[in-house]
């Protein structure tokens, strides 16, 4: 599966989300699995979400306060971190998700290549649009639990675009909203500084059970390398986005 340059996603669809996700669980080393199937009626659609923010102790006292006001365009510029050559850096996190069907068929959702995939068809999984910039509604991938059949098994993961790795100055956090019982949230909290990737959960059909499973295994590399420890066995090539 290759890239294509230069291209952007297309505008955001419109979905319906579940709102009666109150509570949380948060899978962690000790307890990294949880059943789909028992958080209540699997239907409508799976919400995966990213959000992240900066370490304030990195951004070497930037404030949002005050500064906004004189100058209103500083709120769509992507945040600076200190890398660790020390100096100031974009961070700009993708979220993306590798898919095997039972019928055979592999692919990814991501950003890179304008992969957005689609709900009512093959896939049935959806990326709502690229957020570079950190804002509260992060990055969101949908997935179509009407046809929970076709799925054998995914994988969702976090990259950095820039290449600057930056992952231990960011607090991110992938949350999923089933729509029924309360959301699953995972912490990218293990410091990994030189790290690119991250493998964050796989989604696996057991005999009809949809289990999630915690893994948060940074990688140096890119999706090529997420792909080896996974064995999906696709072919990649370089992507690009465009910086209007």
């Amino acid at each position: 599966m290759g890239f294509w340059d230069g291209l952007r996603p297309r505008r955001a669809a419109e979905f319906d989300v579940g709102t009666s996700a109150t509570s949380s669980v948060t899978l962690t080393r000790r307890n990294a699995t949880v059943s789909l199937d028992k958080q209540g009626p699997l239907s409508g659609h799976l919400r995966v979400n990213l959000s992240w923010r900066m370490r304030t102790s990195d951004i070497g006292g930037r404030s949002r306060q005050g500064g906004g006001l004189l100058n209103p365009l500083k709120f769509f510029q992507p945040d600076v971190v200190q890398a660790h050559t020390q100096g100031m850096v974009n961070v700009d996190l993708d979220l993306g998700c590798m898919y095997e069907l039972t019928d055979g068929t592999k692919g990814v959702v991501q950003p890179l290549g304008n992969l957005t995939g689609d709900l009512n068809a093959l896939p049935y999984i959806r990326l709502s649009g690229d957020d570079r910039f950190g804002a509260p509604s992060g990055e969101t991938v949908y997935v179509n639990l009407d046809h929970r059949d076709a799925i054998k098994r995914l994988l969702f993961f976090v990259y950095i675009y820039d290449q600057t790795p930056a992952f231990d100055r960011t607090h991110a956090k992938v949350t999923l909203y089933p729509g029924n019982g309360p959301r699953i949230e995972i912490d990218l909290d293990e410091r990994a500084p030189q790290a690119r990737s991250c493998a964050v959960f796989t989604v696996e059909n057991v005999k009809g059970e949809l289990m999630v499973r915690r893994e948060v295994k940074f990688v140096y590399g890119f999706q090529s390398e997420l792909d080896r420890m996974y064995g999906f066995g696709m072919q990649w090539g370089r992507g690009y986005k465009s910086r209007a």
